[in-house]
């Protein structure tokens, strides 16, 4: 009887060891499949490659929460595509509130390259509004090679 209740100790505290690695890798294994991040490009002041940068973000949001995964998603606009976000002259100002508001939780942000808008601003004379749904960066094609280094999918509709 002794004999038996020490292996089964021994049998017990083996198991018990191998519980927190086990879980260590379960996690490691769920985090790194539901880690997704996405970054699109707008360098056009084209209504159709706008609409398509943004159709691209729903269809990639719906898809992961399909599977109940998150991703974050930036779309990055600079050149002629800052009139993406412009509030005077931006052709999908309600298709980015809709967008903002209907991917939460999902973390979308839409980046406006300063470099452009303080060009465009020089140019037309005037300061120039973004949608309030906008986050200005220092220069948009450094926010995209900045994100690629970190891993980010880049997509260019």
């Amino acid at each position: 009887m002794r004999r038996w209740l020490r292996h089964a100790t021994v049998a017990c505290i083996a198991l018990i060891s191998l519980i927190p690695a086990a879980s260590a890798e379960n996690a490691k294994a769920h985090r790194s499949a539901r880690l997704h991040r996405m970054v699109i490009q707008v360098d056009q002041n084209d209504p159709t490659v706008m609409n398509l940068a943004l159709n691209n973000a729903t269809n990639v949001i719906e898809y992961y929460r399909a599977k109940g995964e998150d991703i974050d998603v930036d779309v990055v606009a600079y050149g002629p595509g800052l009139h993406m976000f412009r509030a005077d002259t931006s052709p999908v100002r309600d298709r980015i509130k809709n967008l903002k508001d209907y991917a939460f939780p999902t973390r979308i942000q839409f980046s406006a390259c300063n470099v452009t808008k303080a060009g465009m601003e020089k140019k037309e004379g005037h300061p120039i509004d973004v949608l309030s749904e906008v986050v200005m960066v220092p220069s948009g094609v450094v926010r995209l090679m900045e994100l690629q280094e970190k891993g980010w999918s880049y997509i260019r509709p």
